[in-house]
């Protein structure tokens, strides 16, 4: 750490304010426009919406607004045992009890205060109390007490410049992923689910040479002239209905298997449920590296885990292991774009499924795959349409991955850079380098 920088504690140059939660019972409290933020809506950096919202009155009658840049931080819930929940209000918004807002003061940027929890993650772990309910507990005079030492207003500006950079970069290609992902999904729901082409045909709508949105004039005789009726309702004449389960295969993973301590360089990463919906951490599992390589998946695969909370997505965490409460999905005759969004498309099936019958951790059986329906056209069919929809997957792939290498520079770079163990200009060659 260099010389000057100078050691205060976070009370000093951070003030902190606490939120709350309106009556549950007034229904003039609640869904408004105004973002109410809680546990469940601290997944990211970058803080902008929720699941619950909060009306003028709601907001006046019990709960408190945070100005955009203010930094969130929850102190009370039972996230804390794993991990410290901060973000940065990139709007003003509303927030619970368990969460308070910081404001930096006296010699410290708002961006260096972000930096500096986001970069003590682990300090602040050790810090959680446990409540007796099964909650963790960060108390406010111990966090108001803790250390900070802080280099001049340049350099922090300096530093959260760098690190800034990287999670702009990180946000901005997650909203492309969500523009895409979006696009995608309209696509395969307008020609295979709502057969919109056909019905355009079939209502006059649409002529040879003519485009019509989201498909483009040459793909006209693709589609049939009508529909006709089938085992699931009205599809188009010549397409194939098929069960999910034969359009591609669904290869379940495996348990983890033990290492020795000698081997820990030689391990791979476990894909459960906690890695296919937040990636890999710290805290996820390894196993040897000598494992079959059915259960491996590499970027770009398909993976669906069939427990607990079901989710289909794409993998972009590296090379991994995946473990036995998750699907590898496969196919050497179907293209990938059609097997992750037939699986996508049955989601909520399936997800009903398994909580119908959860006595602890709900799933669903193979014989749900083989009950699910997909329809299908011919097979010179699906080449041309992979044209547009295949480049929409292999996009997000690529922008996650390239999310995830920044990820980590940042998450590397972060400790260094606020402890003054790594000076800015080393830095910025590093990201230099590396981007």
């Amino acid at each position: 750490m260099g010389s000057e920088w100078r050691g205060v504690q976070l009370g000093e140059v951070a003030s902190f304010s606490s939120g709350g939660t309106p009556k549950s019972g007034v229904a003039e409290y609640w869904d408004g426009d105004i973002p109410w933020i809680s546990a469940s809506s601290m997944k990211s950096v970058f803080l902008s919406a929720s699941d619950r919202t909060l009306t003028a009155q709601g907001l006046e009658a019990g709960s408190r607004l945070a100005e955009e840049g203010s930094v969130l931080l929850l102190v009370r819930g039972s996230e804390l045992h794993k991990r410290i929940p901060i973000g940065v209000a990139t709007r003003s918004v509303a927030f619970n009890q368990d969460v308070k807002a910081l404001q930096a003061r006296d010699g410290m940027t708002q961006d260096f205060l972000l930096y500096w929890l986001l970069g003590n993650e682990q300090s602040l772990l050790a810090k959680v109390e446990n409540t007796g309910i099964g909650a963790g507990k960060l108390d406010t005079t111990v966090l108001k007490n803790l250390q900070v030492y802080l280099p001049e207003l340049p350099e922090q500006r300096a530093i959260a410049h760098i690190l800034g950079t990287l999670d702009d970069k990180i946000e901005l290609n997650r909203r492309m992923n969500e523009t895409l992902e979006g696009m995608a999904r309209a696509l395969f729901k307008s020609w295979f689910v709502d057969f919109d082409p056909v019905r355009a045909k079939m209502d006059g709508r649409w002529q040879p040479g003519e485009s019509l949105p989201g498909l483009p004039a040459d793909l006209y005789d693709l589609f049939p002239d009508r529909l006709v009726e089938t085992e699931l309702g009205e599809a188009p004449e010549g397409w194939e209905v098929r069960p999910l389960d034969t359009i591609a295969d669904f290869v379940n993973g495996a348990a983890c298997q033990k290492f020795a301590p000698e081997e820990a360089e030689r391990t791979l990463p476990v894909i459960k449920i906690r890695e296919l919906k937040g990636g890999i951490t710290s805290a996820t599992e390894r196993v040897r590296l000598d494992v079959p390589e059915k259960h491996r998946a590499y970027d770009g695969d398909v993976l669906f885990s069939w427990s607990g909370s079901l989710v289909c997505d794409l993998w972009t965490g590296g090379d991994a292991f995946v473990n036995q409460h998750v699907f590898k999905v496969t196919s050497s005759e179907y293209p990938r774009w059609l097997y992750l969004y037939w699986t996508k498309h049955h989601l909520d099936e399936f997800q009903a499924i398994a909580e119908a019958k959860a006595t602890t951790m709900g799933h669903i059986k193979r014989s749900h795959l083989a009950q699910a329906r997909t329809v299908l056209p011919g097979p010179s069919v699906l080449p041309r349409l992979s044209r547009f929809l295949e480049p929409l997957v292999t996009r997000q792939v690529a922008l996650r991955s390239e999310s995830s290498v920044r990820a980590d520079l940042r998450d590397t770079l972060l400790p260094k850079l606020i402890s003054g163990e790594l000076r800015v200009p080393d830095a910025e060659q590093i990201v230099a380098r590396a981007t």
